[in-house]
């Protein structure tokens, strides 16, 4: 396995900080994952699995323990049926998008853009544009760390809710899903693609370094427009700026640290909530 110690966390993530992990594991089977967490299990070593970093905020502290990467190496794609296959966690959310593309499949192109891993999808159940990865997840395969066992969890056993799964509570490490789409038409397909890939162009801050997404969508609100609202589009803490593009994107500008980042967050919070009443939750993890 590739081994790197006291790696800098600003390489795995999409916010470009974080201190560093005393080791980092990139595994690109099944196999290693296993052999990875029964070592550091028996050994007492914390550690913390991630994916592509896309939703993920580290310290400029790091990270005491060993970071495990699942790399892209558990990326393959088995066809089931005409409308039903089968990919492992490591594969990125546009390559999925583009294989149902490819193989005239519809209710992914919401993800065609989304710039996470499947695993991680599934673990928050990411979503944008109405669609959202539970709506397409027939099962999933993962590692239950306390029976030490492989484990299939149905459709109905998820526990999915806006931007949440059962992963986040019972520290299963996901290894693969079905996914389940409808036969479409290849050139209506692409076309929403293409659609979504102007939106986001458009209105998203994708020239700069960000976790997408800052905050959760409160009920009944939208966090962006609470933030302009609150008067903080353009606000800057050290490197970090609230998105003039987009209010509820937080970038790094290119010289930001996590604790700037972290503290306009928590700026961002207070004054929505004097403006607002409305009290922000994070969607982005901090590690």
């Amino acid at each position: 396995m590739k081994i790197l110690k006291n790696e800098p966390m600003s390489r795995h993530t999409t916010f470009r900080v974080g201190g560093p992990c005393d080791a980092l594991i990139e595994v690109e089977s099944e196999d290693e994952i296993l052999k990875s967490i029964k070592y550091l299990k028996e050994n007492d070593i914390p550690y913390y699995i991630i994916g592509n970093g896309s939703n993920l905020l580290v310290r400029d502290e790091g990270i005491s323990g060993v970071v495990v990467k699942i790399s892209s190496g558990l990326s393959k794609i088995k066809r089931i049926d005409e409308n039903t296959f089968e990919a492992g966690a490591g594969i990125k959310l546009s390559r999925l998008a583009a294989y149902a593309l490819e193989n005239e499949l519809t209710g992914l192109e919401f993800a065609s853009g989304i710039p996470g891993t499947l695993g991680g999808a599934v673990f928050m159940n990411a979503g944008a544009y109405n669609g959202e990865i539970s709506q397409v997840v027939e099962n999933t395969r993962y590692y239950d760390v306390f029976k030490e066992k492989i484990v299939i969890l149905e459709q109905n056993e998820h526990n999915f809710g806006y931007r949440s799964s059962i992963f986040q509570k019972n520290s299963g490490i996901i290894l693969g899903n079905r996914i389940k789409l409808k036969k479409g038409n290849r050139e209506l397909i692409r076309s929403r693609m293409e659609e979504l890939a102007l939106k986001r162009r458009t209105v998203q801050p994708l020239e700069y370094p960000s976790a997408g997404s800052t905050f959760k969508r409160p009920e009944g609100y939208f966090a962006g427009k609470l933030i302009e609202e609150a008067g903080l589009r353009g606000y800057k803490i050290g490197g970090a700026q609230v998105s003039e593009k987009h209010c509820g994107f937080i970038i790094n500008r290119g010289d930001a640290s996590a604790a700037d980042i972290l503290g306009l967050i928590e700026y961002v919070k207070l004054k929505v909530y004097e403006n607002s009443g409305v009290l922000l939750e994070e969607e982005v993890r901090i590690l």
